[in-house]
């Protein structure tokens, strides 16, 4: 890996360099795009390795074009590796841990909510210091929109991210593997730690009481155009719940979407890696985009999330996939590109 330089000229070029590479802004529309580009990570810019050096020396081959990717916490494998990645996801969302996790068919999405919240609590997690590395391996896809609703799904992708832990303000916060090439994240302007970079260390410092947790997201959440800001809420939980965080916070982030009005609970939901699960769901009234959260039946681990339309919008139809997700492995290392 090449050493970063840190003098102004070079920064001043890597900015006006990504600002080119940013893709035209779209017209306004009255639906948001797929909550594919919502979250935490929304913004921030895929960059191949070489894209600094193309900057620098115009004689190297043109780096890829960037494109807004979800680098979500909870960053896919094989079918006849499905069973293993379920087992790893338990590993660090709690599942497995003693007592009655298994769903029970009727019951209401905030009995379900408090019963994975008691399952999270008791899960065993080692803190994250600022030097170590978020891994988080997942198998994703998001649908590219158009002016007259209509959206067309990418090919679903396998995506390895290692996020930085570093509270301060960085610039570049992690790298990322797909396609068969490493590339890096850079945020311009730099990144502090924070609900659009929740690292382990920010995310211990929430609030653990749920009514103030809510508070508190509400406060730091921003609806997208034409979004209803509970349904915002109700989906920066959820790019939240997908990381390695300490337990007491995971379990008040899902006893506060409890409290969130609209929210229910699914008898089946299905993740991007074809698991069947139960699901905790909410529909946004305005835009007719509902977003599911995937959990195992048995062990109420998080699996993964999915966001599709509910009615029809232009060319757009009921049924559409806006985006599906599914968590492979996660864990915690000490060096970029280094795998659990």
């Amino acid at each position: 890996m090449r050493p970063e330089r840190e003098d102004a000229a070079y920064e001043n070029t890597t900015c006006e360099e990504l600002a080119r590479l940013l893709p035209p802004v779209p017209g306004e529309r009255d639906v948001p795009s797929a909550p594919y580009l919502h979250h935490k990570d929304r913004l921030m810019q895929l960059i191949n390795d070489d894209a600094a050096d193309a900057a620098a020396d115009r004689n190297t081959a043109p780096a890829p074009k960037a494109r807004q990717r979800l680098l979500r916490p909870a960053v896919l494998m094989p079918a006849a590796g499905l069973a293993l990645a379920g087992v790893l996801a338990v590993a660090f969302t709690g599942g497995g841990a003693s007592g009655d996790t298994t769903a029970r068919p009727h019951e209401t999405a905030t009995v379900l909510l408090d019963r994975i919240a008691g399952t999270a609590a008791k899960s065993d997690v080692e803190p994250v210091r600022e030097d170590q590395f978020v891994y988080v391996k997942s198998l994703t896809a998001g649908a590219e929109m158009k002016e007259d609703g209509s959206s067309t799904m990418e090919p679903r992708s396998k995506l390895e991210v290692w996020k930085s832990q570093q509270v301060k303000r960085i610039h570049k916060t992690g790298e990322f593997y797909e396609n068969g090439g490493y590339g890096n994240t850079y945020e311009l302007g730099g990144s502090p730690a924070g609900i659009d970079r929740p690292t382990y260390q920010w995310l211990a410092s929430l609030p653990t009481d749920p009514d103030v947790l809510l508070e508190e997201l509400d406060r730091m959440t921003e609806a997208s155009e034409g979004q209803e800001k509970a349904q915002a809420v109700f989906e920066q939980i959820g790019s939240l719940v997908g990381t390695v965080m300490p337990p007491r916070t995971a379990a008040a982030l899902y006893k506060a979407a409890a409290k969130i009005p609209g929210v229910k609970r699914l008898d089946d939901a299905v993740d991007a890696a074809g698991r069947h699960g139960v699901g905790i769901a909410r529909v946004d009234k305005r835009t007719g985009i509902i977003t599911e959260w995937v959990f195992d039946r048995d062990s109420l681990a998080y699996l993964g999330e999915r966001s599709y339309r509910t009615k029809d919008f232009g060319a757009g139809k009921k049924g559409d996939m806006l985006e599906e997700f599914a968590v492979l492995k996660r864990g915690i290392v000490d060096h970029y590109r280094e795998r659990p």
